[in-house]
Order: structure tokens, then C-alpha cells, then sequence
């Protein structure tokens, strides 16, 4: 009975914490060209280098191997004319990243997810 107790006061305890998060790396895609779209803005012409890129997924840009812009996010992805949810390793596609227009030829897009960690029982 005591036991129970227990185990009810810790797992009371641990939903009071709040959650950590850490972050898991989905993918890189480098920017191979860039265009300009009344409709969309700025669209970067990718090759996905490793993993996957989500629609949806927080990014960063990378410039010369320095962090240029961080915490965006993956607004539209596309496969020639389709819209499409995740684009894997090996392929292009086209990203937009939302209100972020400053992309240039040979920029690397960094995608990543937020995925709360588990608290050690």
C-alpha cells in the first residue's frame, strides 16, 4: 500500500515538471538556385544532401559554415509542381521559408524537430 502511495505521489510529481525538449536533426539540403515568386517570395531550389526535409519543421540557414538565420521554419516544399509533406536524401525540391528572403546559391538549410526527452524513472 505504501508502495502505491509512492509510486502515486512520483508520477504526480513528474506531471507537475515541466517537459524538456531537445533537438533531433532531420535533415540538410543544399541550395543549388534561387527564384523569385510574386505568389510565394523566395524559393530555394535544393538537393536534400542528407535525411529528410519536412514541411512544417523548425530550420536554420547556414552561410560559409556560419548560422546566418535560425528558428524558421519550412512554410512550402515542393517537388516540381506538387506540394508534398517530406522530401528524403537524394532528391531536389523547392523550399520556402516562409517571411525569410535572404537565401543565396550554395547556402545549406538545416531542418530539425523539438522532441520532449524522457525523464529517467
Amino acid at each position: 500500500m505504501i508502495y502505491q502511495a509512492i509510486d502515486e505521489i512520483e508520477a504526480a510529481l513528474k506531471g507537475m515538471l515541466k517537459p524538456e525538449f531537445e533537438e533531433a536533426q532531420l535533415g540538410t539540403a543544399e541550395v543549388r538556385e534561387v527564384f523569385k515568386s510574386s505568389k510565394f517570395g523566395t524559393i530555394a531550389g535544393c538537393l536534400v544532401q542528407s535525411g529528410e526535409v519536412k514541411r512544417n519543421a523548425k530550420a536554420r540557414l547556414i552561410r560559409d559554415g556560419a548560422v546566418v538565420a535560425d528558428n524558421l521554419s519550412v512554410a512550402g516544399l515542393r517537388r516540381f509542381k506538387d506540394d508534398v509533406t517530406e522530401v528524403r536524401e537524394g532528391f531536389e525540391c523547392g523550399i520556402n521559408l516562409g517571411s525569410y528572403q535572404d537565401v543565396k546559391v550554395d547556402d545549406v538549410i538545416e531542418t530539425f524537430e523539438m522532441r520532449e526527452k524522457k525523464r529517467p524513472a
